[in-house]
């Protein structure tokens, strides 16, 4: 979602010659196929097929198969996005070979670092040269650690200029018709690690859910993972909680805009329902996007039974949009495209071909 709007930008420009690889660190048709067409990306040039696996194992194998990849092109910037293993794997092998890493969403903090994707963040932010915020909390979080004003950029969210593109053919999909949905409904995702690998914690979650579900019906996408984890405990949910085969990105925006309310450990669907004004109840005690609970829609509802409750009766069911931060305006990509011309000197050297 984050290069589907900046891909075009990059490729219809002169001035760049775009390579696209995918580590394969998430594979799953309708995760990851399905969402390249969905948002009109090419086939990547390279395809790692690094899979799953534990965090050691799953960024050894990225550090080793991105290298020979950028042995063979060369670039004159690798730029990574967000804060997944492939994140780090590919910043840490660009950095030791000498070319300059460019990190999209950077500066974001959760300030918990038993979540593997803070230290990823940290360690990235690092190391790299050119660092493209998508909210200014991720501006003053670099400034504190130190990071020039030289190197960052408040550029805004891709995610949000793929949702602005996409949002009135996610509205005509009909996935609502699909689903036979006719009421009022939530939207439920589930995926980190602190909440679905733990049986008893998972359990607790979905007997919330329950609680939740007799009120109004939620509809449940199921992450690859989080199905593995309800198998592996067997777990299962009343018919109220309609679980779900992952749905393609159009499809899943136009099932979260027309809903009531979102229950979430996902970031970027924080920042989603923000603009939406879709009530967004995180399912975490902290949030890296701070924005999205000072200035949207999102509340901060615990991982315990009572908190996620508390949050839940306490919803303005009214649809509101809360204010949208700066740099969330559907423009991000052009902002991006213009820092890189800049770090790379391109804005310069076309100055003098004139």
């Amino acid at each position: 979602m984050k290069l589907g709007p900046l891909w075009p930008e990059l490729a219809g420009d002169p001035g760049f010659e775009p390579v696209l690889v995918h580590t394969g660190q998430h594979y799953d048709e309708a995760l990851s196929g399905q969402f390249l067409r969905d948002l009109g990306l090419p086939q990547p040039a390279y395809f790692l097929e690094v899979g799953s696996g534990s965090h050691a194992a799953q960024t050894a194998r990225i550090l080793e198969r991105i290298e020979p990849v950028l042995e063979a092109e060369r670039p004159a910037a690798v730029l990574v996005v967000g804060d997944v293993n492939s994140t780090l794997g590919a910043a840490l092998v660009a950095a030791k070979m000498g070319i300059p890493v460019v990190h999209v969403e950077a500066g974001l903090r959760s300030f918990d670092r038993t979540m593997p994707e803070e230290i990823n963040r940290l360690a990235v932010d690092s190391i790299s040269d050119l660092l493209l915020a998508s909210e200014e909390s991720g501006m003053r979080n670099l400034r504190a650690e130190g990071v020039p004003e030289s190197r960052m950029r408040l550029v805004g969210n891709l995610m949000i200029d793929s949702l602005r593109g996409n949002l009135e053919r996610a509205r005509r999909v009909g996935i609502q018709e699909r689903l036979g949905i006719s009421e009022d409904y939530g939207v439920v995702t589930l995926h980190r690690a602190g909440n679905v690998d733990e049986p008893e914690r998972l359990a607790e979650l979905l007997g919330t859910l329950e609680v939740i579900a007799q009120r109004q019906p939620l509809y449940f996408p199921v992450h690859p993972r989080t199905r593995a984890r309800l198998e592996a405990a067997g777990l299962s949910v009343s018919e109220r909680i309609h679980l779900l085969e992952p749905l393609g990105y159009v499809e899943f925006l136009g099932l979260v805009a027309g809903s009531s309310v979102v229950l979430t450990d996902s970031g970027g669907i924080q920042e989603e329902t923000t603009v939406l004004g879709v009530p967004c109840l995180t399912l975490r005690d902290n949030t890296e996007r701070p924005a999205t609970v000072e200035q949207g829609t999102n509340l901060l509802a615990g991982t315990r039974r009572e908190s996620i409750l508390a949050a839940w009766t306490g919803v303005d069911w009214e649809r509101k949009p809360g204010r949208v931060p700066e740099g969330w305006d559907g423009r991000a990509a052009g902002r991006v495209v213009g820092a890189l011309r800049e770090f790379l000197g391109m804005e310069a050297k076309r100055a003098l071909a004139a």
